[in-house]
């Protein structure tokens, strides 16, 4: 992998408020290695190859809409090496094809493992297993989140995010948000914006980072991959007037609540905020299926 050779483009949400806003768009990074998963894995998969596997395969962890594993196949393919995707859910083995991401990892050649909801909670004894059986396999927790990818995470700040008083992204498994912590500049506060409610994230974050200068606010809006018809409002109107689409379970529901805070009068006035595009762009087909199947009255744009 290597380091974009242009800068990721940094633009202005027009706000007509005594506080600016602007957007990272990290989801241009790469078409299909999109956002945060370029960074996240970039550090993982050099420091990998650079051990000259005789055997490459890269093993992950993700569900059915995962961007993390729909990132993995097309890193893959791009670099010829073999990927396995340890799929929740067993009920998927036999319709997988229905399913929009699975299909797009399919064809960048990705294999699957389709695993019981419960055992995919114990995702240590299934890395035990899998250690075991591809002893030359680099093998990358459920989201890309370790030690290497907060390393990674490093590249989405330059020179030009030194001036926001705030940071903003979406978080997941924690490892985005524990990266911009640790390498945010003293004066900087960071937010992180939780889709999923994980009790424990504050925890794991602080032992990633290092630091205390993140604060967690709830965005999941009912819960890790439930889209509100005010969610699908906001992302249309959103993509409608600034040409910026966003997808509808990390970044759309991260910038709704930035909006909401705003309103709010949370930021100070003068503020100078930064928001991450953490991309994830492939979930919007796989959103409008579900939502189709749901008979819901409008889809995402």
């Amino acid at each position: 992998m290597n380091l974009p050779e242009t800068l990721i483009p940094i633009v202005e949400i027009p706000l007509n408020k005594n506080i600016r806003l602007f957007i990272k768009r990290e989801d241009l990074v790469h078409p299909e290695i999109s956002g945060n998963k370029y960074w996240k894995l970039f550090y993982n998969v050099n420091n990998y190859l650079d051990r000259k596997p005789s055997h490459p395969l890269i093993i992950t962890f993700g569900g059915a809409f995962s961007n993390h594993i729909s990132a993995v196949s097309a890193l893959g393919k791009s670099l010829g090496i073999k990927t396995l995707g340890i799929i929740r859910g067993d009920e998927l083995s036999d319709k997988w094809r229905e399913n929009a991401t699975l299909t797009h990892a399919h064809e960048n050649e990705m294999e699957f493992r389709f695993v019981t909801r419960t055992a995919y909670r114990d995702k240590e004894y299934l890395t035990q297993i899998l250690e075991k059986e591809f002893p030359e396999a680099l093998i990358i927790p459920e989201g890309g989140t370790n030690e290497s990818a907060v390393k990674g995470v490093k590249h989405m700040l330059d020179d030009r995010t030194k001036s926001f008083d705030y940071l903003c992204t979406a978080v997941g498994t924690g490892g985005t948000v524990a990266g911009i912590s640790r390498f945010s500049e003293v004066n900087q506060k960071v937010l992180g914006f939780k889709v999923v409610a994980d009790s424990s994230l504050a925890k794991r974050i602080l032992e990633l980072s290092g630091r205390e200068n993140f604060q967690l606010i709830d965005a999941h809006f009912g819960g890790y991959g439930k889209i509100t018809d005010e969610n699908i409002r906001f992302i249309n109107w959103f993509s409608n007037e600034f040409g910026i689409p966003l997808d509808p379970i990390y970044t759309g529901k991260m910038l709704q609540k930035v909006f909401e805070l705003i309103d709010e009068g949370f930021f100070p006035e003068h503020s100078k905020i930064l928001a991450f595009h953490t991309g994830g762009l492939q979930g919007i087909k796989g959103a409008n299926e579900m939502l189709s199947k749901q008979n819901r009255n409008f889809l995402i744009n």
